[in-house]
C-alpha cells in the first residue's frame, strides 16, 4: 500500500537548508522565511504542559488564517495543553504537495523550540479539521516529508482528526483537481487511504453523522484500513453533528453538541499514560 514517490524536485522544492533560531511563544512566531510561514502558541497558565498538540485547519486549501482559533487555542490550553496553530501556504499560490511541506517545517519548528516552553518531544500529538485533517494524517503516514527535516513520524505520539476527507481521489473532483495536479504522475500520494502502512502513530477520527462536506465513511474506512495492517485506530461517529459542528464542539457554549472533547481528551490520556 506505499505510494511511488513524488518527484524529488517537486517534493523537495524551496525546503533545503532552512533552520529557525529559538523563539518563545507568543502570536506571529515565524517558523520559515515565507509570509505564511508564522504560527500561534498557546500555553496554560500555569506552565504545566500536558502535552503538545499542533493543529492543522481547515478550509478547502484555499482558505484560512490561524487567527480564527484563538478561541481553541486558549479552551485546549486551560485545559492543560499547549496548543500551535500555524498558518500555511494556499492554493493558488501553491499546489500540493507545498501545504504538507509547510505542516513539516512547522512541526521542525515544534520540535526544535519546545523545551523553551515546557514541552517534550514524547508528547506530541497533531491534529486537524477537514483540510487539516488530511494534512496531519498525510504527515504521520508519508515519512518523507518528516525525512526532509531528519525527523520521523515516530515522533508523533497520535493523530486527530475531524472530518478529514482521507478517502478522496482529488483528481477526480472538480474543486479540488487544479489544487492536487502535480500529484497526476502519483495520485496516491495525495490520498491518506492510499499511505496505510504498519507502524503509524495512533488514530482518533471523529466525524459527524450529517456531514455533508466529507462524508463520515472516510474516517471509517481509514480506521479499517489502519487497524487491518496493526495500528491503533477509532473512528467515532457522532448521529447529528455536521462538517463544521465537529469542530465547534471544542468551543464553550458548544460542547453540548457533541462528547467530541471527551473523546479527545481519553484518547490523550491513554497515550500518555498515568499523570498525564
Amino acid at each position: 500500500m506505499t505510494a511511488a514517490p513524488i518527484a524529488p524536485a517537486t517534493f523537495r522544492e524551496g525546503y533545503a537548508g532552512q533552520g529557525e533560531r529559538p523563539v518563545f511563544p507568543g502570536r506571529h512566531i515565524p517558523y520559515g522565511p515565507m509570509p505564511r510561514h508564522k504560527l500561534d502558541v498557546y500555553l496554560p497558565k500555569n506552565g504545566k504542559v500536558t502535552a503538545t498538540i499542533i493543529f492543522y485547519y481547515g478550509g478547502g486549501w484555499v482558505s484560512g488564517a490561524r487567527w480564527y482559533y484563538r478561541l481553541f487555542g486558549r479552551a485546549m490550553a486551560a485545559r492543560g495543553y499547549a496548543v500551535v496553530v500555524p498558518d500555511y501556504r494556499l492554493f493558488p499560490q501553491v499546489q500540493f504537495p507545498t501545504f504538507n511541506h509547510d505542516a513539516a517545517l512547522a512541526f521542525k519548528w515544534v520540535v526544535d523550540n519546545m523545551t523553551h516552553w515546557g514541552g517534550s518531544t514524547s508528547r506530541l500529538f497533531l491534529m486537524g479539521h477537514s483540510a487539516g485533517a488530511h494534512i496531519s494524517t498525510t504527515l504521520a503516514l508519508d515519512p518523507r516529508y518528516l525525512d526532509i527535516h531528519g525527523l520521523s513520524p515516530n515522533m508523533i505520539r497520535g493523530v486527530i482528526g475531524l472530518a478529514g476527507p482521507y478517502t478522496l481521489n482529488p483528481l477526480k473532483w472538480r474543486g479540488v483537481k487544479d489544487i492536487f495536479a502535480p500529484s497526476a504522475q502519483y495520485p496516491d500520494a495525495a490520498r491518506p487511504i492510499k499511505l496505510v502502512r504498519p507502524g503509524a502513530p495512533p488514530m482518533l477520527l471523529l466525524h459527524g453523522g450529517r456531514d455533508r462536506v466529507v462524508g463520515a465513511p472516510a474516517s471509517l474506512r481509514l480506521a479499517d484500513a489502519l487497524t487491518e495492517v496493526g495500528n491503533s485506530a477509532k473512528a467515532v461517529i457522532f448521529p447529528n453533528i455536521g462538517h463544521f459542528e465537529i469542530f465547534a464542539c471544542f468551543l464553550p457554549g458548544w460542547r453540548w453538541r457533541s462528547p467530541g472533547l471527551k473523546e479527545v481528551e481519553a484518547f490523550l490520556k491513554g497515550l500518555l499514560g498515568p499523570g498525564g
